[in-house]
């Protein structure tokens, strides 16, 4: 049974932010969750992971069956953000 992957309209702008073909790989990638180059964060951020296109990473959940993708942001800048907003995410 494939995992139902939901994909907050926040990510969704975000892809269309993307050049062509990095956005094409990022929607294969997400389409494919959770295998990919995926990794479970750590420390405040556990029980969430990220997977990797590029130097863009997404930020999701899985949980009872469902994957929910709800950030995205280029590496620079993503881990440091989430850590500071995270409850507004998951609340």
């Amino acid at each position: 049974m494939k995992t139902e992957v939901v994909i907050r309209e926040e990510v969704r702008d975000y892809l269309r932010t993307l050049a062509p073909e990095t956005r094409r790989r990022a929607r294969a990638a997400l389409a494919a969750l959770p295998l990919g180059d995926t990794k479970p964060l750590r420390e405040e951020l556990a029980g969430l992971h990220r997977l990797r296109v590029g130097s863009h990473r997404f930020i999701y959940r899985h949980h009872a069956g469902r994957i929910r993708v709800f950030y995205a942001a280029p590496r620079s800048i993503v881990y440091e953000f989430l850590s500071a907003h995270l409850r507004e995410f998951l609340g």
